[in-house]
């Protein structure tokens, strides 16, 4: 089982942030897609926030530096990333948030914050392939290669414990 670090552990420099969209285009030219522009900025703005975001605030993001981006264009964007491999769609969340490690192993489990939305890729290949079998058994087949699992990171479940401990009998 591998993992790769959460969003919560900040932002990423400005070298890793290049590596990381030389990796991208690279990806892309091995799959025989086009990294345009709007993607890898839209790609670069989730790089550089280090955590999951929401498409409204990617967009205001994108806006104050292509001052007419609109909607349709961030989500065509994101549908894109998506597709390649470069970003994570959050159901849990309703967010986005760049692929940690989008050409290292791949990861099948997402574990998802609740509360501030940090992400840790895992790959667990005997887990998947038992969750796998038990939606077989259950009569469904899986729509997705990746399952998110909802949680608490470890900083959000430390500002909890206090709220949790003030009940009086």
């Amino acid at each position: 089982m591998t993992t790769a670090p959460a969003a919560a552990s900040g932002t990423p420099d400005d070298a890793t942030i290049q590596a990381r969209l030389q990796t991208a285009e690279a990806l892309c030219l091995r799959q025989g897609l086009k990294l345009t522009p709007i993607r890898r900025k839209v790609l670069e703005l989730l790089l550089r926030h280090g955590r999951s975001l929401k498409a409204y605030e990617l967009l205001d993001t994108m806006r104050s530096v292509h001052p007419g981006s609109a909607p349709p264009t961030v989500y065509r964007a994101l549908d894109f990333l998506v597709e390649a491999g470069l970003v994570h769609r959050l159901d849990a969340v309703n967010a986005w948030i760049a692929c940690h490690d989008a050409d290292g192993d791949p990861h099948d489990l997402l574990i998802v914050c609740t509360h501030c939305g940090a992400v840790a890729e895992i790959s667990d290949p005997a887990m998947s392939r038992q969750l796998a079998e038990r939606v077989t058994q259950a009569g469904f087949s899986l729509s997705g290669h990746e399952m998110e699992i909802r949680a608490l990171c470890p900083a959000c479940r430390q500002q909890a414990q206090p709220a949790a401990c003030k009940h009086t009998h």
